[in-house]
């Protein structure tokens, strides 16, 4: 059978190359999120009990990603896990545990590093936004 009968994504969701979904439970991805070339999203799992596996048992655990969430390059997120609305996942994480809404989480595992303030709109990575930035409302202009 195909994948993909589980998974759930909201409007306005962009999913670049080779993004790896295994959704033997649901996988639901909230509107307008991003998520970047390799990331991987694990919604089920094999038990820890070499009896269990060789009898075919898994553990499913459904995995949430809010709306507007920017998931990095090579991020891996594993069962059970929630991520909450316009949190961002850092490149090259593994999110073993619940992510909560506006905050920078990264690393192995994946930790808050910081909350997103309204300072960020001035900043780019720490750094102040340059003039030539192309704004949205700017691209639907020169439609």
């Amino acid at each position: 059978m195909w994948g993909g009968r589980h998974v759930h994504l909201g409007s306005n969701v962009y999913i670049n190359f080779n993004c790896t979904l295994v959704d033997d439970v649901q996988i639901t991805i909230g509107d307008g999120t991003m998520i970047a070339p390799n990331v991987t999203i694990v919604a089920e799992s094999h038990p820890v009990s070499p009896k269990l596996r060789a009898e075919g048992y898994g553990c499913n655990k459904p995995v949430h990603i809010g709306r507007n969430v920017w998931i990095a390059s090579h991020v891996i997120i594993l069962p059970g896990v929630h991520i909450g609305d316009n949190a961002i996942i850092g490149a090259g994480s593994i999110v073993t545990k619940d992510v909560p809404a506006n905050v920078i989480a990264m690393r192995s595992p994946a930790k808050v590093a910081r909350e997103i303030t309204p300072d960020d709109v001035h900043y780019d990575h720490g750094k102040p936004i340059a003039g030539n930035i192309v704004t949205l409302d700017a691209l639907q202009q020169w439609e």
